[in-house]
């Protein structure tokens, strides 16, 4: 492709509106446009890289044994309604009507679709397993779309979905499509990790994300540094830690006041103390009534593991009524001690003595508390895991990363299936709801995340399985015939070879051309000058590398395909 005949305006400034590195390259670089609010043109460049994870996408799922199929954006409200998430999922899913007043939504993900179309097909458990998958548009409509393809409202996404008649058939497709992620993510040039993850309002009993590793992460994962255990921080896991004695002796409890002073920041310098000396008492409303959680000062309540404590449909922090209700006291005062409720404690504050604690009082909090002298609590691992913890599946201790996540596989179980009566005849000829799997990689998102993770100050630097060509060919003058008629024969040369080559052929200065070159990132430049070209050199410098090197005319199209293959 010639760079003159090809619609990519790059822009020498920021935008004003780009929020991340990779929305700002995006910008810069001419691959995307915004439309409107999370939502985007691709322009050529673009579609180049977003067709390269596709291809790479279809050829792994194909290779796993998946079939493609493609699916309707607009979906009935009858099958969304079938499975009870019209209303539950809330205002991220755009919902419209036909002239004949029929209501729809613009699908952001395509459960209810393809259990329908499963159940109007297959009949037997000798037609079992089948896996399904798309490449195609969703629509989920977030409240604050930002960061480009990171989070747009309208995005591509790769979606399968597996129907199976046995747990154990279930778990090896998991598995199988584990697997295969791994290959996508890898065959991208990516690092990343997969890591253990709530499943959301998808649903279903188990989860991984697979989360590319950059420091501009929005989220935050955990893995070990001694074995494979790797969680995101809502769903890691904390080693119980070994009872030990505590080296302090019991004394009796006291209530002292504490005027105004409510945190933990407050409490621990008022008192002199450390804050892992503190006891936090959380009160919850939950679907099971009203429950306090503790936890020691210095770390933070995992929500979503104290919903699974308490086995809770949902669990949100008490208003200041059921507060007062429940503690006989304003938020920030209450403690376990003599409280009425549910009480779920943190390993933090198993063993602790002489602790403090609200009072259950204003203005008040208690002193030399002890666990199981003064109040006693079902204890489970209820902390947000802090760098350094104990890994809960050896010796070793966690790490916390950075991450971006661009897939993710769930166990679904029977929950789409049997809400909408999708059932097969088993071998004894019963009827049995399919057990499903679903798996999801953003398209977009996995292009942006490469950014985030293979850039430096000038632009891009993308591996070279998403870049949208393989070589730039740069003659520093198109206005001297021999530098002109060099690169025309190199382009020629290395398109003949299969490696998909730019030529910027246009009339600018030689630092405008090596600006753009560097801001696209195209992983091998070719600089054809003047004062080279009359020794029969050319200068050829990978995008990750420092220094260019020399090589003779004749050797450059041989070079480059050897640059290429190490990459």
């Amino acid at each position: 492709m010639r760079f003159s005949r090809m619609l990519l305006p790059t822009l020498k400034e920021s935008p004003s509106d780009a929020g991340v590195i990779s929305q700002n390259l995006m910008m810069r670089s001419g691959m995307i446009r915004k439309v409107a609010a999370g939502i985007y043109n691709l322009l050529p460049l673009g579609l180049r890289v977003i067709t390269r994870v596709e291809n790479i996408v279809r050829e792994e799922m194909n290779r796993a044994g998946a079939q493609e199929v493609s699916m309707p954006v607009v979906i009935p409200a009858e099958l969304w309604k079938e499975s009870h998430r019209w209303d539950e999922y809330g205002k991220e899913l755009l919902r419209l009507r036909d002239r004949h007043g029929r209501e729809f939504c613009l699908g952001p993900t395509h459960e209810e679709v393809v259990t329908d179309m499963v159940r109007r097909e297959v009949r037997s458990y000798r037609e079992l397993p089948v896996n399904i998958y798309q490449i195609q548009t969703k629509f989920r409509d977030e409240i604050r779309p930002r960061f480009g393809l990171m989070r747009g409202r309208e995005f591509t996404m790769k979606d399968a979905y597996s129907f199976h008649a046995t747990d154990e058939c279930a778990e090896r497709e998991y598995r199988n499509m584990h697997d295969a992620y791994c290959r996508i993510f890898e065959r991208c040039g990516l690092e990343f990790r997969a890591v253990e993850a709530e499943t959301g309002n998808i649903g279903g009993r188990f989860s991984h994300e697979f989360m590319v590793l950059a420091e501009t992460g929005e989220d935050a994962i955990a893995s070990c540094s001694a074995c494979s255990y790797a969680a995101n921080t809502e769903r890691a896991e904390i080693r119980q830690p070994d009872e030990t004695a505590s080296i302090h002796a019991p004394k009796p409890i006291e209530t002292v006041s504490t005027p105004g002073k409510k945190s933990v920041e407050e409490v621990s310098a008022f008192l002199k103390i450390a804050p892992s000396r503190l006891i936090k008492t959380l009160i919850y409303d939950t679907d099971k009534g009203v429950a306090a959680a503790l936890v020691a000062g210095n770390y933070d309540l995992n929500e979503m593991k104290l919903t699974r404590a308490l086995d809770a449909a949902w669990v949100k922090l008490s208003d200041e009524d059921t507060v007062k209700k429940t503690s006989n006291a304003p938020i920030g005062f209450a403690g376990p001690v003599g409280l009425k409720a549910d009480i779920w404690a943190d390993y933090s504050v198993k063993g602790m003595v002489n602790g403090v604690t609200g009072a259950n009082s204003a203005d008040a909090h208690l002193i030399n508390v002890c666990e199981g002298r003064d109040f006693k609590a079902q204890f489970a691992d209820l902390r947000v895991v802090a760098a350094g913890d104990a890994c809960p599946r050896c010796k070793g201790t966690l790490e916390i990363h950075r991450g971006i996540e661009v897939g993710h596989i769930f166990k679904l179980g029977t929950k789409y299936s049997e809400a909408m009566s999708a059932t097969f005849l088993d071998a004894a000829g019963k009827e049995r709801p399919f057990i499903m799997g679903c798996y999801g990689i953003g398209v977009g998102r996995t292009a942006a995340a490469s950014i985030e993770q293979n850039h430096d100050d000038l632009g891009i630097i993308w591996p070279r399985p998403l870049a949208p060509f393989s070589c730039e060919v740069v003659p520093v003058n198109v206005a001297d015939e021999g530098t002109r008629k060099a690169a025309e024969g190199l382009y020629e040369s290395l398109n003949a070879s299969g490696i998909e080559t730019l030529l910027d052929d246009r009339d600018e200065r030689a630092g405008v051309k090596f600006k753009d070159a560097d801001l696209i990132g195209i992983p091998v430049r070719v600089t054809i000058g003047e004062r080279n070209l009359k020794q029969g050199l050319v200068e050829i410098k990978e995008r990750r590398a420092k220094e260019a090197r020399l090589v003779k005319v004749e050797e450059a199209a041989a070079t480059v395909a050897g640059l290429l293959k190490q990459a």
